[in-house]
């Protein structure tokens, strides 16, 4: 199978080239990300791999298909950058559904935990040998209630990593699952009990901005927010507006609403032009970083291995466990 594989970093051909040839595949790596101007790249392809940042429109799909192309390879589990009603009958989607829960539930917990005790800030101060620790003071999380929002697997990671902290742990999910041993509430009664909320469900209309002004004047005055799921859970407007209210003791962002051009890529000599972003980044318990929580050695090799045993699966006309339905 030819798959040419777009946004392509160094890190992604360290796992999917030496691999690549016991799938029988023959990838083509691009740099540049999968859009309406990129797509043409696909000709003589059988497939696309891309990323979370990526996106694939409906009339993309039908130039995808006009080439030949078969299938939409995605290396993640999220979904809502492909318009799955036009991939219908068109293109297969694949999806990585499960790479490493306990990666992403363990840096959401760094996250807490560095926003909490404000240790990048400590870090900061002491690389010029400023030894204070005024304005560094934390909260114990023991004994504290934690709020898990989405209990598939990485929540359920999450979950546990909570309770060794000695944390109460309430969850809220559309599907509660009854064999997990965690107490089930509505959203209304997490976001009015938990001093720490932390989001682990997936990006769809229903999803989409669950964090605005009207849920987080339900939250605890002092709480924590994480984020390590979707940027669009948050409004970012809304969020901005509490920060100034000095509504939240710290809030932990792996993902933002705009990330698309700007995660993922150095603009470290450019100038900044989404003030939202710029002024997120101005709030002393604010920590963001660029969508990293699944980068770890373990959740790459499984990212690459599930991306082309779907491949391989696709190939051989067999079953597609891992396929994306409308």
């Amino acid at each position: 199978m030819k798959i040419v594989f777009y946004g392509t970093k160094p890190y992604d051909k360290l796992y999917f080239e030496p691999m690549a040839k016991d799938y029988g595949c023959k990838i083509r790596f691009v740099e540049t990300p999968c859009n309406e101007y990129t797509v043409s790249l696909a000709k003589g392809a059988d497939a696309i791999c891309i990323f979370v940042n990526d996106y694939i429109t409906a009339p993309m799909i039908d130039e995808l298909h006009d080439m030949g192309v078969k299938a939409i390879l995605l290396r993640c589990a999220g979904f809502n950058n492909v318009d799955l009603k036009a991939a219908k009958d068109k293109l297969e989607v694949l999806r990585v559904p499960s790479y490493s829960p306990e990666a992403v539930a363990e840096y959401a917990m760094t996250l807490l935990m560095t926003v909490n005790r404000r240790t990048h800030r400590a870090y900061a101060r002491t690389r010029d040998f400023n030894m204070t620790i005024n304005g560094l003071m934390g909260q114990d999380m023991h004994g504290k209630t934690a709020g898990v929002v989405g209990t598939g697997k990485i929540g359920q990671a999450m979950i546990r990593i909570l309770k060794g902290f000695g944390m109460e742990v309430i969850a809220y999910d559309v599907y509660p699952n009854p064999n997990l041993d965690v107490t089930y509430v509505s959203m209304e009664e997490l976001f009015s009990r938990a001093d720490v909320i932390s989001l682990h469900c997936p990006l769809t209309k229903e999803t989409k901005h669950m964090i605005n002004r009207k849920t987080i004047a339900m939250m605890k005055e002092n709480s924590f927010l994480i984020n390590t799921s979707r940027g669009d859970l948050i409004n970012t407007d809304d969020l901005i507006e509490a920060l100034l209210q000095k509504k939240f003791a710290g809030v932990g962002l792996d993902v933002y609403e705009e990330e698309e051009g700007m995660f993922y890529e150095d603009h470290s000599g450019d100038i900044i032009r989404d003030e939202n972003l710029v002024r997120l980044s101005t709030f002393p318990n604010v920590l963001i970083t660029s969508h990293m929580g699944f980068f770890t050695q373990e959740a790459m090799k499984a990212i690459a291995t599930t991306t082309l045993e779907n491949a391989r699966a696709l190939e051989n006309g067999e079953e597609l466990k891992n396929r994306v339905e409308a």
